[in-house]
């Protein structure tokens, strides 16, 4: 009996270890000053990762097709965000676009394209390449994910020591 709880404790508590939530531009937010080119470099967005995005009343967020994010369009949005505090779950592979929809804002590089990978893809993020300003953010939330790896760890170190004793 010991041995089904060890397990299932396991089973329930790990995948929600290796979650990670990306603040986008990290403390700066979602500005007109972000450089999200740069702020995506290096990072691998994994499906059950989230995306919070955080700004001011000026601004707003929508989730668009490459070809919108491409021509900075906003009469055509997936989905659309403007309560300041948006988290968008990371719930499928494959590309993702989001520009500000305020007149002026994705022209001036307001925007971002991420790759989600499957979860147990280790490839770094090739996103498309949007244009926009060069004042470089953080390096934002990755290496968290060391934290997720150790609790995982220390979870079947306990699981095994537990079953031996």
């Amino acid at each position: 009996m010991a041995l089904a709880a060890s397990l299932l404790v396991l089973l329930l508590v790990t995948p929600a270890a290796y979650a990670v939530q990306y603040t986008v531009g990290d403390s700066a937010g979602w500005t007109t000053t972000g450089d999200y080119t740069s702020w995506v470099q290096g990072k691998t967005f994994t499906v059950g990762d989230t995306l919070l995005f955080s700004y001011d009343g000026s601004h707003g967020v929508e989730e668009v097709t490459k070809s919108d994010y491409d021509n900075c369009n906003t009469g055509n949005s997936l989905k659309s965000y403007s309560d300041g505090n948006t988290v968008i779950a990371l719930s499928n592979t494959g590309p993702m676009y989001f520009i500000c929809p305020t007149i002026g804002h994705c022209a001036g590089g307001m925007k971002l394209a991420i790759n989600v990978v499957a979860a147990s893809g280790n490839s770094p993020s090739n996103p498309s390449s949007p244009s926009g300003s060069t004042t470089p953010s953080g390096s934002g939330a990755p290496g968290s994910m060391n934290g997720g790896l150790m609790l995982g760890f220390w979870l079947v170190l306990g699981a095994v020591l537990a079953i031996t004793s």
